[in-house]
């Protein structure tokens, strides 16, 4: 079983980093955990309108104005919190990307949960420039809320009752099956375990695969008899005893397979492994858990194992 004895929540004051804020609680009363809310106020810096002209300085925040702002942290934690969780608020200046990442290190945190802003425009260009950045940087697993999941207020004690993992039997994909086991254990709820065999995937050259006479029915039929034992064996005991198991095992594009069983079986949270932070895994990242994050109608739960 996981433990999580500290949640970093970053807000801005928006509605969406309500909505994470209501996940964050949630997860700290069921394993006692404590929460620090955290405010970066970011240097801003105005233009100039004309070439030649410097740059106006950054707005600057007055013992006044910190001491409103911690205020208002204390407002928003009794408001959306309430009792029976301790609440700690942080406010730091700079960037919000480099001081969430560095709040979860200085604070040891076990989670960070927050908010993404939808998926058009420059919503989608927001999103990237906070929540992507930091789960590819962040030392510790993040949760990204995006507004479409409902509003919880009170926090029912139903939630993350359908949760799905998608593994690929790596190390991080393992890791991140613990914590969707440990929180549908929580739940008293449904754990759907699956594992999606890529058609053509790129360690199987052609040369080789045709070569040895094989067709793709003969590589999906040995990929999935492979992965079958691995799926069933990869589920705890525990997590079988303490809420009801499902694996599925499927074929295609990963993200468009974990999206649509996400969507098909109406998962309240999706749980993924992501790898280290070499440039090849960052483009891993991209590729599958990035697509996931961005068009999750969910919470997506991302975890990784440190490797250099």
């Amino acid at each position: 079983m996981i433990e999580i004895r500290r949640i970093l929540c970053p807000t801005d004051f928006s509605d969406t980093s309500r909505h994470a804020l209501h996940h964050a609680a949630a997860l700290a009363r069921w394993y006692e955990a404590s929460l620090t809310l955290l405010y970066a106020h970011p240097p801003t810096v105005v233009a100039a309108y004309a070439p030649g002209v410097p740059l106006l300085p950054g707005v600057l925040l007055t013992a006044q104005d910190r001491d409103a702002t911690v205020q208002n942290l204390r407002q928003l934690a009794k408001e959306e919190v309430g009792a029976g969780v301790r609440v700690d608020c942080e406010l730091r200046d700079g960037d919000a990307t480099t001081e969430i990442v560095q709040s979860a290190s200085d604070l040891s945190a076990d989670l960070v949960v927050l908010g993404t802003h939808g998926r058009s425009g420059v919503e989608r260009l927001a999103m990237g420039s906070v929540a992507e950045k930091v789960m590819r940087k962040a030392v510790c697993p993040v949760m990204t809320v995006p507004p479409r999941a409902g509003d919880l207020v009170p926090v029912p004690s139903s939630m993350f009752r359908r949760v799905l993992c998608a593994i690929d039997f790596s190390p991080s994909s393992m890791s991140a099956l613990d914590y969707a086991s440990s929180i549908a254990q929580e739940a008293g709820g449904q754990l759907v375990v699956m594992h999606v065999v890529e058609l053509l995937p790129e360690e199987m050259g052609v040369e080789s695969s045709w070569a040895n006479g094989r067709t793709i029915a003969d590589y999906l039929a040995s990929a999935r008899a492979d992965s079958h034992a691995k799926l069933e064996a990869a589920v705890s005991e525990d997590a079988r005893r303490y809420c009801e198991v499902q694996t599925v095992m499927t074929s295609g594009k990963p993200y468009r397979e974990i999206l649509r069983e996400a969507a098909t079986r109406e998962s309240e949270l999706i749980v993924l492994g992501v790898h280290g932070r070499n440039p090849l895994d960052l483009l891993l990242f991209g590729s599958t858990s990035q697509q996931v994050v961005r068009r999750a109608g969910c919470p997506v739960l991302t975890v990784r194992t440190n490797v250099s």
